[in-house]
């Protein structure tokens, strides 16, 4: 199953080895799975991971700080949104690009994947 999970608009080409390397596919290392993904899309993603890290320090602070538990539970629920957030977002370039891509080459278990990603995600 290939993961071109960044959209067309924002492809980017990588020279790799001296081989040019679209940013849109998946490769596998070890029976691990990797996306090389456009600079535009990995920025992105990574400021709003930058964002919840700094809010999870937050909490930390607030923790040996002795801060109120209210004012912390506050803080936890921020986080959680924004994490939720970040899922969204991946999820819908994953749908609108992975899985369409999968599904008209007909490649049916990119649904099934999907089910059980979704299953997980709503736990």
């Amino acid at each position: 199953m290939s993961c071109k999970c960044g959209n067309d608009s924002t492809r980017e080409i990588y020279k790799e080895d001296g081989k040019l390397i679209d940013a849109n596919t998946e490769t596998e290392e070890g029976g691990v799975k990797h996306k090389l993904r456009a600079d535009s899309e990995k920025k992105a993603l990574m400021t709003r991971l930058a964002k919840i890290e700094g809010q999870v320090r937050g909490v930390k602070a607030m923790v040996e700080d002795d801060r109120y538990c209210v004012d912390i539970l506050t803080q936890v629920s921020a986080i959680q949104a924004a994490l939720n957030s970040f899922n969204k977002e991946l999820l819908a370039r994953h749908i609108k690009s992975c899985v369409a891509d999968d599904i008209r080459e007909g490649n049916e278990e990119a649904v099934d994947e999907l089910c059980e990603l979704l299953k997980k995600l709503m736990k």
